[in-house]
């Protein structure tokens, strides 16, 4: 008996293979271009009470492109973007296509470290920012890097509500020496960029991952990539031109440039921006713009049950909910379905298979493993081969333990600039995930465990020696240990163990107040432990398993 007989929905998603997959649409650009013809009035962006038709998006990303044409982009460049849940994100990423370019998605919360190591590595020559975040960060790392041209804006723009609770704190800013984007799109307006011509293994976009040691990778998502995995939400979930994104995930990382972006770029579906994650705010959205669908971090949704303003009608049009990037309790599963009438669907992908390679088939309800309690994160998704191996690359059979090792239209071309991290991490086209789990006997899999020390901040990777070497840096502190510990809301959170130099003197507060500054604010340790000594071997490799016993 074939483990598909009794499940027709998993025979579907499981014909084909790898090579055989032809997009609809040979770039993003294209995807995007056949939506305008398709809809052009209908709404791409919609922002508080700002919106944006698809043919509007159209005009206003042709006038970015001309306009950074006209400051000497060249095709085949970077445009770094760093800013929250704005419409200029989806301007700036589309017209950094159109004159030719590859996007570049930086973390709003990252520091001066943080964005230097990535506009150094990328090599972006255009800078799109919000106006605080040059104030407070970009002025500080431009010399240096490859930086040409910065264009700022800033989140009161492209909407009239200025609601304090919404925007507390935020004004507009003079930022002498840049280019304000209003005022760019303005003067371009009606201009139309040089011709490009984009492939589908040309770059779309690099999205950084961290790695174990050493500075962040940027993975080489392709067009191809992209549009695949677009069609994928589409046709996994059935999302149509009718339907309305709700944009919970941050747009900088690939569930937000995937889950939303490209799904809105491809169905014609509204996306709906709200600058940063409130939620009550939340709540009211979804009841007043109808959204329909999203895919977000389960600590979204703990948000969202928690929230004032909890109530089923809030969310009643919400029947199409996914999440990723982070272990989902049952329990939290059952409680948002009891709250709010909808069932969670996991889904399960990394930055380097562009969003999804596995994922409950909408309206499935995941089985949850009986040992350990975890739920499934799904099946493969169309045309995507997942074996599980041992530590010397040999299949498992179903129900043992192993790598995840995926192949796929999904998987990225590889790291920008780093060809050894390449050939290690995705040899022959094959990302080895890093990931531990296994397969069921019917075809469901697991992730139980983490090959390496990676800490998952509420869906946000997080590497120990990064934290560590942010630590070390401290005067007072003599060697230094992070570990993930188990948090209720964001599901790990970051704690360091720390030795003391002689007779320094120093406390906690002050530790984490010192790596505050300097990291992202999903990076910082929330809590810091004081040992005389750090556990570690006889051969000196420090004992996290210890230390997260202690934790």
């Amino acid at each position: 008996m074939s483990i598909y007989d009794d499940k027709p929905w998993l025979a579907r998603y499981d014909e084909g293979q790898p090579a055989d997959i032809a997009p609809e649409y040979g770039n993003a650009l294209a995807m995007f271009k056949a939506t305008v013809a398709r809809t052009p009035e209908g709404n791409a962006l919609r922002y508080f009470d700002g919106r944006i038709s698809f043919r509007q998006l159209d005009e206003l990303t042709d006038a970015f492109a001309a306009g950074i044409t006209a400051e000497g982009f060249q095709p085949g460049e970077r445009v770094a973007i760093f800013a929250q849940n704005v419409p200029q994100f989806v301007i700036a990423q589309i017209g950094s296509w159109k004159a030719g370019g590859i996007a570049v998605s930086i973390n709003p919360m990252n520091k001066e470290r943080e964005l230097t190591e990535l506009l150094t590595d990328s090599g972006a020559t255009v800078l799109v920012c919000l106006q605080s975040l040059h104030r407070d960060v970009v002025v500080k790392v431009l010399p240096g890097t490859a930086v040409r041209t910065v264009i700022t804006t800033s989140e009161l723009d492209l909407q009239t509500r200025n609601d304090k609770s919404v925007f507390a704190g935020v004004e507009r800013i003079a930022c002498p020496g840049t280019i304000d984007l209003l005022e760019l799109l303005e003067q371009h307006k009606g201009a139309t960029p040089p011709a490009v011509e984009l492939g589908p293994d040309d770059v779309a976009f690099l999205t950084y991952t961290s790695g174990t040691t050493g500075p962040p990778k940027g993975a080489m998502t392709t067009h191809r990539n992209v549009v695949f995995n677009a069609q994928t939400y589409r046709d996994w979930i059935g999302l149509g031109a009718e339907d309305v994104v709700l944009g919970i995930a941050p747009l900088f990382h690939i569930t937000g440039l995937v889950g939303h972006i490209a799904v809105s770029l491809l169905t014609g579906a509204p996306l709906v921006l709200m600058y940063r994650l409130d939620p009550a705010l939340t709540l009211d959205t979804v009841e007043a713009e109808g959204a329909t669908f999203t895919v977000g971090s389960i600590t979204v949704y703990i948000a969202l049950m928690n929230a004032p303003n909890a109530d089923k009608a809030k969310l009643a049009t919400l029947t199409k909910v996914y999440s990723g990037g982070a272990p989902i309790p049952p329990s939290t599963v059952q409680a948002f379905q009891d709250t709010f009438g909808h069932y969670i669907h996991n889904i399960y992908g990394l930055t380097e298979t562009t969003s999804p390679s596995h994922a409950v088939p909408f309206h499935a309800v995941a089985p949850v493993d009986p040992d350990s309690g975890a739920l499934s994160v799904g099946v493969p998704v169309y045309n995507t081969v997942v074996r599980i191996v041992d530590e010397e690359g040999r299949d498992l059979p179903a129900g043992q333990i192993g790598e995840l090792v995926t192949a796929g239209p999904q998987v990225v071309a590889g790291y920008w600039n780093k060809p050894e991290e390449t050939a290690k991490a995705l040899p022959g086209g094959v990302l080895h995930t890093g990931d531990v789990g296994y397969m069921d006997e019917q075809g469901w899999f697991y992730i139980v465990d983490r090959k390496k020390d990676q800490i998952n901040v509420g869906g946000y990777k997080v590497w120990p020696r990064e934290v560590e070497d942010v630590l070390y840096e401290h005067p007072s502190v003599r060697e230094a240990a992070v570990v993930g510990v188990p948090d209720e809301y964001r599901g790990e959170t970051v704690k360091a163990f720390v030795s003391l130099k002689g007779p320094a003197s120093t406390t906690s507060e002050e530790i984490i107040a010192f790596a505050k500054e300097r990291m992202a604010a999903y990076k910082y340790p929330r809590q810091v432990e004081i040992l005389d000594e750090i556990p570690k071997t006889v051969s000196g490799k420090v004992l996290r398993r210890e230390l997260r016993t202690r934790g």
